[in-house]
Parts: C-alpha cells; sequence; structure tokens
C-alpha cells in the first residue's frame, strides 16, 4: 500500500474523531488539561501537559482533514518525484508539529512545535533546489526566527511566575505591568508567524514551495499558528497593544489586497490573497472578537486549500507555468477545476450563502457596530473591494478569453486523483460556513444596523466585481506599464517595497561594513605588506642584495661608517 493511501486514512480516522470530540466538548461545556510528568529533577516537575477543549479539537479536525487531502492529492501532483515517501513524510512532520502547537497550554511545547513548524517549511520551501528556492527558503526561516527569539525571551521572562503554563496567568498578565511584557513577545511572534507589516515579504517567497505545500501552509498551517496563538492569549491583551495590533493588521490587509491586483504570478496571487485574511483576522481579534477570528480561520482553511489545490492543477496541466497571461479560456478545456476554482473564490469574495460570506459578512458588521475610527471603516470595506476585485481578475485571466499557451499543448482534466482530492473538499466550502455559525456561537446574538450598513458589504462586492473586469482589460495594463504609472504600479506590486526592506535592507549595510573591517583590519596588513605590495618588497631586497656582492667599495665604506660610529660614542 502507497504511503500517500497511509497517512489520508491515519489523518481522515483522527479526523473525524476529533470532531465527535469537539461536538461532544462543545454540548457539554468542558475542558480538559491532562498532564503527563516526565521527570522530576530536585523536586521540580517536569510535565506535559495537553489541552484539550472543543476550540482546539475543532481546529485539529480541520488540520487533518485539510492535510489527509492535501497527501491524497500529492500522489499525483508530485508523480514524478524520486523522493514521494520523503516529501510525504515531512508534510506529517509539518502537520505533527502544528497539532502539538494546537494542543499546547504551556510555552516550552508550544515553542517545539512553533520551531518544529519553521524548521520543516525551510526544508519544504527549498524542496526544489534552485537559487529562488534557497532564497525564498532562507527569507521565510530568518523571518520567522524573530518570532521563535520572542517566544524564548517569554519563557524567560515567565520563570517569574513559577510555571510556564500561561493558560492560569491570563488575568494576571493584563492587570500586571511588568507580566504585561510577555504579551507584547506574544504578539511580535505572532505577526512574524502570521506575516503582518512588517514581516510580510516572506508568505509570497514561500511560493517556492511545491503546491500542495502552499496549500496546507496556507491555509490551515504555519500562517494561522499566530493567529491561533493569539486567540489563546486575547484575554491579556492591553488597550494600546489591541490598537497597535488593529492598525498593523488592517495596513497589511490592505496592502496585500493593493499588490494582488498588480501581480501575475497564479501562487502569489492566492498567497497575497492569504495575506489579507490574516490582517483580516488580525483586525477583528484586536477588536475582541476571539471567536469570530476562530470562526473565519476555520472557513478560510477550506476555501484556501481548495483554492490552491485548483491553482495547482491548473499549474501541472501547463507545464508548470504559473504566469496567469499564458491561461485562458480553460472553462472548455477543465470545466471541474475551474466550477471548484470558481465557488471557491466567491466564497472569498464573500458572496451570500456561500462558507465565506458567513464568517466575513459578520466580521464587518462586528466591525460596524463598534465606535471607531473612520480610517478603520474606510481601510475594512475597500479591503473587502479590493478582494473581489484581484479574484475577478484572476477569473478573467485564467477561465475566459483566448487560450494563450502554447498552441498545441494539449489541456485537460486527466488527474483523476487529484479531482478526487479536490472533491473531498468542495461540499464543506460550501456548507461549512452555516453549520459552523451554530456550531461556534452558542448564545444567539442579533446585530442591528442601518439598511445603508447591512448592505455596505454587498455594495463593496458588486464594486470590487467590476473594477476587477476593468483590470483585467489589456488595455489598461499596457497603459499602467507606461512611464506615466511605473513607479506606483511597481511601488504597489512590490508590496510597498518590503521584499527589498527585510533582504537588502537589513543586511546591506551589515554586509558591507563586514568587508570594509575584513579589508581594513583584518587582511589590511598582509595585504599592503604582501601581495599588493610586492614591489616595494622587491626594492628592498634589490638594496639589500647589494651588500652580499663582494665589493672593495663597500667594504670601505662600511669601515669608514664604523669608524664614525665609534667616535661617535
Amino acid at each position: 500500500m502507497k504511503i500517500t493511501k497511509i497517512y489520508f486514512y491515519i489523518f481522515m480516522f483522527f479526523c473525524i474523531l476529533n470532531l465527535l470530540f469537539s461536538l461532544n466538548f462543545i454540548i457539554k461545556d468542558c475542558t480538559i488539561l491532562i498532564e503527563y510528568e516526565l521527570f522530576v529533577l530536585n523536586s521540580s516537575l517536569i510535565v506535559m501537559i495537553i489541552m484539550l477543549d472543543w476550540m482546539s479539537l475543532m481546529f485539529l479536525s480541520f488540520v487533518l482533514f485539510i492535510s489527509s487531502m492535501v497527501i491524497y492529492y500529492s500522489e499525483e501532483y508530485m508523480e514524478g518525484d524520486f523522493y514521494l515517501s520523503r516529501f510525504i513524510l515531512l508534510v506529517v512532520m509539518f502537520v505533527m508539529s502544528m497539532m502539538l502547537l494546537i494542543i499546547s497550554p504551556n510555552l516550552i511545547s508550544i515553542l517545539l512545535g512553533w520551531d518544529g513548524l519553521g524548521l520543516v517549511s525551510y526544508v519544504l520551501v527549498i524542496y526544489y533546489q534552485n537559487f529562488k528556492s534557497f532564497n525564498a527558503g532562507m527569507l521565510t526561516a530568518l523571518s520567522n526566527r524573530i518570532g521563535d527569539v520572542a517566544i524564548l525571551m517569554a519563557i524567560a521572562w515567565m520563570v517569574n511566575f513559577g510555571s510556564w503554563n500561561y493558560i492560569f496567568y491570563l488575568d494576571l498578565m493584563k492587570n500586571d505591568f511588568i507580566m504585561e511584557l510577555i504579551s507584547y513577545l506574544v504578539v511580535l511572534a505572532a505577526m512574524t508567524k502570521s506575516a503582518q507589516i512588517p514581516f510580510s515579504s516572506w508568505l509570497p517567497a514561500a511560493m517556492a514551495a511545491p503546491t500542495p505545500v502552499s496549500s496546507l501552509v496556507h491555509s490551515s498551517t504555519l500562517v494561522t499558528a499566530g493567529v491561533y496563538l493569539l486567540i489563546r492569549f486575547n484575554f491579556t491583551l492591553s488597550e494600546f497593544l489591541m490598537y497597535f495590533l488593529l492598525f498593523m493588521a488592517s495596513m497589511t490587509m490592505f496592502m496585500s489586497g493593493m499588490g494582488a491586483n498588480f501581480e501575475y504570478d497564479l501562487k502569489k496571487i492566492i498567497a497575497l490573497s492569504t495575506l489579507s485574511q490574516l490582517g483580516l483576522m488580525m483586525s477583528i481579534l484586536a477588536l475582541g472578537g476571539y471567536k469570530l477570528a476562530f470562526f473565519h480561520l476555520l472557513t478560510h482553511a477550506l476555501f484556501k486549500a481548495l483554492l490552491f489545490m485548483c491553482a495547482g492543477n491548473m499549474i501541472h496541466n501547463l507545464g508548470s507555468c504559473q504566469d496567469i497571461r499564458y491561461m485562458g479560456s480553460l472553462l472548455s478545456a477543465m470545466p471541474l477545476t475551474c466550477v471548484f476554482f470558481n465557488i471557491c473564490n466567491f466564497s472569498l469574495c464573500g458572496l451570500p450563502f456561500l462558507s465565506g460570506f458567513y464568517s466575513k459578512d459578520l466580521v464587518v458588521e462586528f466591525m460596524s457596530m463598534n465606535y471607531l475610527s473612520i480610517y478603520i471603516y474606510m481601510i475594512y470595506y475597500i479591503s473587502i473591494g479590493l478582494t473581489v476585485s484581484y479574484s475577478f481578475r484572476l477569473m478573467y485571466y485564467t477561465l475566459i478569453g483566448n487560450f494563450n499557451f502554447l498552441s498545441l499543448h494539449g489541456v485537460g482534466e486527466f488527474s483523476y486523483l487529484m479531482l478526487k482530492g479536490m472533491g473531498g473538499l468542495i461540499m464543506f466550502v460550501i456548507f461549512s460556513g452555516s453549520i459552523l455559525s451554530w456550531l461556534t456561537f452558542n448564545e444567539p446574538v442579533f446585530i442591528c444596523l442601518p439598511f445603508l450598513l447591512k448592505i455596505m458589504t454587498l455594495l463593496m462586492i458588486m464594486s470590487g466585481s467590476f473594477m476587477g473586469y476593468e483590470l483585467a482589460k489589456f488595455k489598461l495594463n499596457y497603459s499602467m506599464k507606461s512611464l506615466k504609472y511605473l513607479i506606483l504600479s511597481y511601488f504597489l506590486a512590490m508590496m510597498w517595497n518590503m521584499p527589498v526592506i527585510s533582504t537588502l535592507g537589513v543586511n546591506f549595510y551589515p554586509l558591507f561594513l563586514g568587508k570594509l573591517y575584513t579589508k581594513i583590519f583584518d587582511q589590511g596588513w598582509f595585504e599592503y605588506y604582501g601581495g599588493k605590495n610586492l614591489k616595494v618588497l622587491t626594492n628592498y631586497s634589490n638594496f639589500i642584495q647589494i651588500f652580499s656582492y663582494n665589493y672593495l667599495k663597500l667594504y670601505f665604506i662600511l669601515m669608514i661608517l664604523w669608524l664614525l660610529f665609534l667616535l661617535m660614542l
């Protein structure tokens, strides 16, 4: 039996088990803490703690379900790979790290899962071994190291409490000014992992990984780890910290929405849409709606995983071509994939009665109920419009129009295993929103808003779809590339120059100074009196060599000098 099938069945079994347990925990409203004593060192207990409540079990079941589908899908996608079993085991390690992170109420075991995610993600990003992958892998790993260091500092600070189980000290952290530092460090860690500004540049770079990995990373594992940690820590956040997080998350949401409208790489567009949704989750979390953030995290995980799988199928059929300008008319060549792709895109846009609508609409209505500045209102609604805009632009480029790839290249749905893997997710993409809205919020809430605010989301969806259709016209793209708008379009497409800032911007001066110091201090003397100054040395040696010749004149001169020297003494 193939390794893909084995792990598919294992993950699927545990997914169903966790879901049933989660439903049971919701009904009983209980939490279980399991303590496992590892060893005792000088009367201090070293204990491994596992926390099981409805939230962790629900998230576990979603992670396992998506990863089982991704592993099933990988069998055909990674068909020509010699090391398929190695790839599958790496994905399994990735999922295991995420599972450890989800069930840990302890900062030490969280760090194990957190670092496991960082390390395995690096190995998976550099899986196709080329320069682009290596650069992307280093950017991903080093950006995430900042968060790892923040968690290590939080662990050191928590020694003050006498235990690392943060779950017992959440109220204390909010009231005590010194203990607030831990929540600051945790927010920093979450911002690096969930790629908020200024750490956003690694997320599109991580697209160098194989598509099944992208599907897993961008839906339910790596990038959602930061959001999940903040959902757990949400009671500790002070008012200032919440405002700071809200501002950063709203900027991320807007920046990635703008960037996706200028991008031509299929996977990068979907990656930027993930960044936009992460901004949405973080900002609603900063407003105090941690259950809403969790709800959107789950619905987003489903449609984003399927969106990447559809993109992977398109790339697979087009001979690894990712540029959307080469695509077109895929609706007639790959109808089922395009149907899945469309449904996911509509769900991402928040079109009524698909799963994305239930969470997104609720998030925006919750935001509208709060007393906030006009900036937050504007940026929220503009970001929703931008999401719809890049989704419709993507659909226009890929699904309709002319087929722009090689004319003799036959494209069709020949990949039945991949379609089966995608088909397993589609029903959940449509129905999970309404099911989860009943499960997540056990007390009914009535949101009363004026008519204009109530339909504002729909208005933004309509205007965004029109804008996306207009942006997809080739004529406009040619004029955007003209010298008139060149700097602006480059600035927006480059995510506000963030990739440059976080690579060359960070390491140019240290490297430059290092080179300078090495040259002047370390190698300076050797270079001056060595290789670079051989001419001086040859002159000296020629001069000294004169003394070794047996000249009578030289003897007399030296004798006179010697006598003068004696007389001077």
